[in-house]
């Protein structure tokens, strides 16, 4: 076997190990663990103080509706401190969040992106427990609580909730995206099981208030990057599925795009600012999982698809799985362009809109990485719009 034969089939394992066999190993590994370790009982009578947090910005036509769906949440009222900061909203979001008195708000008029608006409030807050959502995604009424029994472990420095995709009709990334985070919630329920979740999504994670440390204002990706530095320190981050935050798609391909290529920036970024956790000779399991479960996609995979691509090319008359695979992959891209084209005219097809959101993702690495490296991408950058 020649040189460009070995480097073909190591990208192809590259790239199947980041998208699928780390959640074949990881899953035979939890299983293995089930068999030997007993399962411990939750505490649910643990119910320390907690602050559920919002950082929003401009969110008027939603603001109301997360108050509401706040205020319903199952967890005893004298432990619940509800706190929203709106820096730089300069729509009615201040004055709808004035109308209700038992809400606190934090505003001030200039905006300085959401990390510095977290950072500016953060020494304000005086309960064990911080919970952070996003304005736009709305919580179940036991969220708080099954949370919050997760911190009864010492060892628990962050609980990640769920991130669940509503349906809604007409809106063409449910499709994509919503498998996605289904297979995502998959990997993180079956990380937290082995050792660590990596990393917490902005719509619904809680940490230890007094592990919070400012982070800099310029960061990308807050909810990431703050859940993995208190893991730097020692921690653990649980993952809970029975708390959820529901949100609905981006409103078309074009939005998605928007939202993929400046989280691939804020990836980027990140682990530049998290570098210690690739040695694993430091963090043990958390740098197989951090590498595993997230450099990979975010820097080796995409360019290994395009080589993968052209050594096929070049391997094409070497024997008939070259030409197999070649044929196989042509098929693929000409699905995601088609895709691509119907999703343009309005049309949904899921068959095509599979390798259409794969082919996506991967190119939003590309646009990210550029935007990372000429600084292009701003801390106060524009919300996706959602269906």
């Amino acid at each position: 076997m020649e040189i460009l034969e070995i480097i073909f089939w190591i990208l192809i394992a590259i790239t199947f190990y980041a998208y699928a066999g780390y959640g074949i190993l990881i899953w035979v590994l939890v299983e293995l663990k089930r068999k030997f370790t007993k399962t411990k009982a939750f505490d649910f009578t643990y119910t320390p103080e907690v602050t559920l947090l919002v950082a929003a910005y401009n969110e008027q036509d939603c603001i109301e509706e997360k108050i509401k769906n706040s205020l319903s949440l199952d967890y005893p009222k004298d432990k619940l401190q509800i706190v929203f900061v709106t820096d730089g909203s300069n729509d009615k979001t201040v004055e709808l969040i004035q109308k209700y008195s038992n809400v606190k708000l934090f505003h001030k008029d200039e905006r300085s992106g959401k990390m510095a608006a977290i950072n500016r409030v953060m020494p304000l807050i005086d309960t064990p427990i911080t919970i952070f959502s996003d304005a736009n995604a709305m919580l179940n009424q036991q969220a708080i609580k099954e949370m919050v029994k997760h911190f009864a472990n010492e060892k628990v420095g962050v609980v990640a909730g769920e991130k669940r995709i509503a349906k809604a009709n007409g809106q063409t990334a449910e499709v994509g995206e919503g498998i996605y985070w289904k297979y995502e919630s998959f990997l993180k329920k079956l990380d937290s099981e082995l050792y660590s979740t990596v990393g917490a999504a902005g719509e619904l994670y809680a940490i230890r208030t007094s592990e919070f440390q400012n982070l800099e204002s310029d960061t990308l990706l807050d909810d990431f990057v703050l859940s993995l530095r208190i893991c730097e320190r020692g921690f653990i981050t649980a993952y809970e599925p029975n708390a959820y935050a529901t949100e609905t798609a981006s409103l078309n391909t074009s939005e998605e795009l928007k939202r993929k290529i400046r989280i691939c920036a804020g990836g980027f970024q990140s682990i530049y600012r998290l570098k210690s956790l690739l040695n694993p000779l430091k963090h043990g399991i958390l740098s197989f999982q951090f590498i595993s479960h997230r450099v990979l996609r975010w820097t080796v995979v995409p360019i290994a698809l395009v080589f993968i691509f052209v050594l096929n090319a070049l391997l094409v008359e070497k024997s008939s799985i070259y030409q197999v695979l070649i044929i196989l992959q042509i098929g693929f891209y000409f699905m995601a362009m088609l895709g691509y084209y119907f999703e343009k005219n309005g049309r949904k097809i899921k068959i095509l809109y599979i390798p259409y959101y794969f082919s996506l993702m991967n190119y939003s690495a590309f646009a990210g990485f550029k935007r990372y490296i000429k600084n292009q991408q701003n801390v106060v950058w524009e919300k996706a719009v959602r269906a």
